[in-house]
């Protein structure tokens, strides 16, 4: 069984509470803030600061936390020779095709990727339009610059409806496994819509380690290599992963307010408890089938709802 440790602060524990809430479980030992448990990894964060990480996922669970970690040491990865490298000089400022996706750590609502090509020329007006990290922004924000974006930014959406989700995660395909496969897919697309122009760069927002990544989508038929880069923070970075992340939060929006309708109620964001209230309301009007095409049924939600439910 592999391990490793982190040592984070203690905002970071937090976040990772947070980030980890749907799979929390009940006991935490003595000294810790938490325990969660995810398919190929178990993780427990004390209040020493330091977070162990146990399973055949971990090294792919620590890979999503080592830019937040103040004793970790984590470079971006260049995928077309398979070492570690730095990123090209000034990458800020070259033509990039930049990756991200939003609604993972969302019980309700799909999971979005977008790709998105920012040409060097476009940095300015980019940077005019407001464009950054989406964390920063509000939603209000995040659909006033996405709705100006995708009519001038050539970029590829990929929505993984909860129906298609679940079908793969019975299966026994991994989270990180399904985000591979649609950024590999989003990438690919905008390689082909702006032909014959090349971009000078790739880059991923990173979310499991290059090997892992590459094994995710070995079967697939159309693998990106040439000039990808992997990055932990990516829209911070570049413009084109902030480009990418707002137009995917944008998508997100949209379909959950599609879910909302079709629930008959607004649908909340997020794993917390107002979501598992949400849950045992729709269990009530419509039966716990309706949550197949609404949810991502594997997350502890799922019971807590049902639960709820009942009483």
């Amino acid at each position: 069984m592999s391990h490793a440790v982190l040592v984070v602060s203690n905002d970071t524990v937090m976040k990772m509470k947070s980030h980890y809430h749907a799979y929390l479980l009940p006991k935490v030992p003595q000294g810790g803030i938490f325990a969660a448990k995810i398919d190929g990894c178990s993780i427990t964060a004390y209040r020493s600061g330091k977070v162990l990480f146990q399973g055949r996922a971990a090294s792919e669970e620590v890979n999503k936390w080592e830019g937040k970690a103040p004793t970790s040491k984590s470079q971006p990865s260049s995928a077309k020779n398979g070492k570690t490298a730095n990123l090209p000089a000034n990458f800020h400022s070259l033509s990039v095709i930049g990756s991200d996706e939003v609604g993972t750590g969302d019980y309700f609502g799909p999971i979005t990727v977008v790709a998105a090509y920012v040409s060097k020329e476009q940095i300015p007006l980019l940077k005019e339009l407001g464009v950054r990290d989406s964390k920063d922004l509000n939603d209000a924000k995040i659909v006033e610059i996405a709705k100006q974006l995708v009519t001038f930014i050539p970029y590829s959406l990929l929505i993984l409806h909860n129906e298609k989700y679940n079908e793969w995660q019975q299966k026994g395909m991994s989270q990180g496994k399904m985000k591979a496969l649609l950024h590999n897919k989003a990438i690919h697309n905008v390689l082909t819509k702006i032909e014959p122009i090349k971009p000078d760069a790739i880059l991923i927002d990173q979310f499991v380690e290059q090997t892992t990544y590459y094994k995710h989508i070995v079967k697939e038929k159309q693998i990106v290599k040439e000039n990808v880069f992997f990055s932990t923070k990516g829209e911070s970075i570049h413009l084109a992963v902030a480009a990418a992340s707002i137009m995917a939060r944008y998508a997100f929006l949209r379909e959950m307010d599609k879910l909302s309708k079709v629930a008959g109620m607004t649908i909340p964001k997020g794993a917390g408890a107002q979501v598992d209230v949400a849950a045992a309301k729709l269990i009530q009007k419509q039966g716990i089938d309706s949550l197949a095409s609404l949810t991502k049924l594997h997350f502890a939600n799922t019971q807590k709802a049902i639960k709820l439910a009942k009483k």
